[in-house]
């Protein structure tokens, strides 16, 4: 047992004496804490407290599953560079294979950290900077003000026509930190990873289109990512009071520039093994009735190792399959089905 830097003891099985994340997806009923202190140098000033959702919609009970008395299995590495970006308020650069659980992560960690709906963005080729950070509908504001929709000072209400993107959205200040999915950083234009350096940096970032009317208007309510929210921005600027739990995934389809990596932790995610896949299955399904689930994950694991490696969700869909099957009546693990669970068994990679 030991004590983190600010003085509070957390003696939970499997949690560094300095951190407090687990990894077991159990579900939090508050948010967790106490909260690690900030170095000194990723201390943010922020001022205010943007709204953070209760309900995630229940998606991360899709992501992690929701089966009570079920448990993750967390490698001890993925356990210690968690906690360890926590701690530094660092982005958590996830790697591995296609389908390895790079982007569950992000929702195991907000469900038993009690921080509300994962704020995700799927980059592609086509994503900058500006994507993630906010939206400026100016069409549809002069639209607006054609048809004479102004406010009580003459104008358009310039908010309603801003709306923030995950990015921005886990930026604003919170109490506790947002956790922000940023899925498949490779697949992103070339100068994205050194455009996000000054905002990772800083934490904080430009909105110039209220900046131009800070003088009148110092305060302007904007849409955020989180349906039905909205939240102030105070004279154009926005600014984090806790650095968000960023987790970056790649598939390593290309090297990252030197000056990014240095700024973010790195975490490897290995496929996962027979009882990461068993815990995995009981988590969605419970103890599966009707079906010899040791024999078909031992047959995934086989095919995958054929053909180069297979999604683990792919074993969700077969267990699925053969469950329904089962309840028909027509489920033979021996017979007649390998055509069938190969046509759900996919190749990730189209040479295989």
């Amino acid at each position: 047992m030991s004590t983190d830097t600010g003085g509070h003891r957390d003696t939970r099985p499997g949690v560094p004496g300095w951190g407090i994340y687990r990894g077991t997806a159990q579900r939090s009923a508050a948010p967790g804490g106490p909260w690690p202190p900030a170095p000194p140098w990723r201390r943010f000033t922020g001022k205010g407290t943007a709204p953070r959702p209760a309900d995630d919609g229940g998606e991360a009970d899709r992501h992690v599953g929701n089966v009570p008395g079920t448990q993750r299995i967390p490698h001890p590495r993925e356990v210690e560079m968690v906690n360890a970006a926590i701690s530094l308020r660092r982005p958590l650069l996830v790697t591995g294979d296609p389908g390895a659980g790079k982007s569950t992560l992000s929702y195991v960690i907000a469900r038993e950290l009690g921080l509300g709906p994962v704020l995700r963005w799927p980059v592609t080729s086509r994503t900058r900077l500006r994507d993630g950070l906010y939206e400026y509908d100016a069409i549809g504001r002069v639209q607006a003000t054609a048809a004479g929709d102004r406010d009580v000072g003459g104008e358009t209400d310039i908010g309603k026509y801003i709306h923030l993107g995950p990015l921005g959205t886990a930026l604003l200040p919170c109490d506790l930190p947002r956790v922000l999915l940023i899925d498949e950083l490779d697949k992103g234009d070339i100068d994205l990873p050194n455009d996000l350096l000054n905002v990772f940096e800083e934490g904080e970032y430009d909105i110039p289109e209220l900046a131009r009317i800070s003088g009148s208007r110092p305060e302007v309510l904007v849409r955020t990512a989180d349906h039905g929210c909205t939240a102030a921005v105070t004279e154009g600027v926005v600014r984090c009071r806790e650095f968000p739990v960023v987790i970056i995934t790649s598939n390593g389809e290309r090297e990252f520039p030197p000056a990014f990596l240095r700024r973010c932790l790195r975490l490897h995610v290995e496929p996962p093994d027979f009882k990461q896949l068993g815990q995995m299955v009981a988590a969605h399904f419970g103890a599966p009735e009707g079906i010899e689930l040791k024999g078909l994950i031992e047959r995934f694991l086989e095919h995958s190792r054929q053909v180069g490696g297979l999604a683990s969700d792919q074993l969700l869909n077969a267990v699925h399959l053969a469950m329904q099957l089962a309840t028909s009546g027509s489920y033979h693990p021996d017979q007649g089905r390998d055509e069938l669970l190969e046509a759900i068994w996919h190749p990730l990679s189209p040479e295989a």
